[in-house]
């Protein structure tokens, strides 16, 4: 499968005054209810990591409540990785047969729903079946909202976009240490445990703004009221050939098949694997490693919102430049060393070098989730029908779901007074791996383009680097 693609450093067509105003009122209706969608979902799946650790000193956290082990956590972790796993393509399928502001309304409600549950669980079944559920009920919403950005921008559009709501992940994790730090004061408040009232308080916001989700997520350019005719028309034209459509036919076999036969997408899957152990290790384990750095208790979960807030910044930055200069493989082989280095140097300093163990955590933190967006924009812009993009997208994720699995089992908890070597080293050799992965896949597709071209194939649609 071939794609329409530019050369590395073009940036593209030049876009007319109409168009760059149509983009901006897309971004407007569409980036920021995105961003927040994703937001709200991040925080309620890894709540989990600072109800471990909240109110530890006074035996009022999750474990000491619940009489959980260790170990026992790690599998509540884990199970809901594999449900995510398992749902995410049906998810993705689903998304097509219904209007997107539907399904990832019901999608938004229910997560939000099982996650106030949790703040009723009293022993380990209860947690683990719990986040099964969640798992289930989250699986779809970033592939889905990943594909749904291919209804309403071209390729070299959806890095940055995808990177707006991408970044929320981290801006949740920033505002998730503040709200437990906040939620830690009110222990015991109603005869319940914070780590109860954290859950709670944050699933409520997902089950509200569902139903605004609902009615004002926009579904297609061909739907929406909010356009005039011309604009409506400029959306679709521009569009024809670099986008999924909502008129577009489902997925039949010899589709699935063609994508699932495309095996210069299992690099994309590999790379995609990679990066994932790095992003579910810290999404879950932040607090716990900032706790080993010498900070206690509260204090420690005000202590995750520094590297959440840089990887913000470094993510926005990185992928505005990605879209600008059309480079994404570099930019994320760039950012997965930086990120690889921070975990290395993590791992060789001295145990209690906090300080300076704490300032790799940033500059690790920034490298991992900042060349995530770029990745899955690279894939996007390498697929040029609806039904390819949504499947290879979900499988993608898919893949990468036994990379999160991986995450949770990595920094162990008779580590914690050693610097948790094993996670550091697991993530460093990862993020390698993605390194040499994307440069190799860039190579391979700059050798594809020229054999395209000394055959005479102009015609034909090059691959995006």
């Amino acid at each position: 499968m071939s794609c329409k693609i530019t050369r590395e450093g073009d940036t593209g067509t030049e876009r007319t005054p109409e168009e760059k105003a149509l983009i901006w009122k897309q971004d407007l209706h569409i980036v920021p209810l995105c961003a927040g969608i994703y937001l709200l979902c991040y925080l309620d799946r890894s709540n989990i990591g600072n109800a471990k650790t909240l109110n530890s000193s006074t035996h009022n956290d999750l474990l000491s409540t619940t009489h959980m082990t260790n170990l026992q956590y790690t599998i509540a972790l884990m199970v809901f990785l594999i449900a995510y796993a398992i749902f995410e393509v049906p998810s993705n399928y689903l998304l097509t047969k219904l209007s997107p502001s539907k399904w990832i309304g019901f999608l938004m409600f229910s997560w939000g729903a099982v996650t106030m549950g949790l703040g009723g669980t009293q022993n380990y079944a209860g947690v683990t079946a719990v986040r099964f559920i969640l798992g289930m009920v989250e699986a779809g919403l970033f592939p889905g909202l990943v594909y749904y950005l291919t209804f309403w921008y071209r390729t070299d559009e959806r890095s940055l976009r995808v990177a707006l709501i991408l970044a929320s992940a981290t801006l949740a994790g920033a505002f998730g240490g503040a709200i437990a730090y906040g939620v830690g004061h009110m222990n015991g408040t109603h005869g319940l445990e914070a780590w109860r009232w954290l859950f709670i308080l944050e699933g409520l916001p997902s089950c509200l703004s569902s139903i605004l989700v609902f009615f004002f997520l926009p579904d297609y350019p061909e739907t929406v009221k909010w356009l005039s005719d011309g604009e409506r028309t400029l959306a679709t034209s521009r569009l024809k050939f670099e986008a999924s459509h909502g008129h577009d036919e489902s997925l039949t076999w010899a589709q699935a098949k063609a994508t699932l036969m495309d095996w210069r997408l299992y690099a994309h899957y590999a790379i995609y694997f990679g990066i994932s152990t790095p992003f579910s290790s810290l999404s879950l384990f932040t607090p716990s490693i900032t706790a080993g750095l010498g900070f206690k208790d509260l204090r420690a979960q005000l202590m995750t919102v520094p590297p959440y807030a840089v990887a913000y910044v470094v993510t926005l930055l990185v992928s505005y430049s990605a879209d600008h200069f059309n480079s994404r493989s570099l930019h994320s082989a760039v950012m997965a060393t930086i990120g690889a280095v921070g975990f290395l140097a993590s791992a060789v300093l001295p145990a209690k070098s906090y300080n300076s163990r704490y300032g790799c955590l940033i500059v690790a933190a920034s490298g991992a989730f900042s060349c995530i967006p770029p990745l899955l924009g690279w894939l996007s812009s390498n697929l040029h029908t609806t039904a390819s993009v949504g499947l290879a997208i979900a499988i993608n994720i898919s893949v990468g779901a036994p990379g999160q699995i991986a995450g949770v089992w990595i920094y162990k908890a008779d580590e914690a007074t050693r610097g948790y070597p094993t996670g550091h080293w697991t993530n460093a050799a990862l993020l390698f791996f993605v390194a040499v992965g994307c440069v190799g896949l860039r190579i391979y597709y700059g050798l594809l383009n020229r054999k395209i071209v000394r055959d005479g194939g102009a015609a034909k649609r090059l691959y995006r680097y």
